[in-house]
């Protein structure tokens, strides 16, 4: 997991070839992307712009296996819950059409991050985004191929 405010993306664009597509799409205007998906490079790179997403009291841990989500927060405060996958019991066998899996336990770790920031989670990385109380969040995820 990477947490860094939206400027700071730079310094890890080496880590992985497809974070140079998010870090060009960063220098645009990020509140012009349409609502819904945006392609980048096809199926290995797109953008999901969600202007209204609405926080939930305990949404489950989910975790990826094809892609790395980058959730950049435009307005609001996301609260994310994150723990290390290896050691979390799914509550049902990993979906690849839709490329997440869920589990039992809660978040071990929560952290609320301000507009500015973005959070990259790997497939290690279980994550929890959108915790609160209905609170309206604007966000972008990046979705790479892993």
């Amino acid at each position: 997991m990477i947490l860094c405010p939206i400027a700071d993306f730079h310094r890890y664009a080496a880590l992985h070839p497809r974070f140079a597509l998010v870090l060009d799409a960063l220098k645009g205007d990020l509140n012009a992307l349409p609502e819904g998906r945006t392609t980048l490079d096809g199926d290995d790179a797109f953008v999901i712009a969600s202007p209204n997403a609405a926080t939930r009291l305990e949404p489950p841990l989910e975790a990826h296996e094809t892609y790395i989500d980058i959730q950049v927060i435009l307005k609001g405060v996301d609260t994310m819950g994150w723990a290390k996958r290896e050691s979390l019991t799914p509550t049902a066998p990993y979906d690849a059409a839709k490329d997440i899996v869920f589990f039992r336990e809660p978040s071990f770790t929560r952290i609320a991050l301000p507009a500015g920031h973005l959070a990259v989670f790997f497939p290690e990385d279980a994550h929890a985004p959108l915790i609160g109380n209905g609170e309206a969040v604007h966000k972008l995820v990046f979705k790479l191929r892993a």
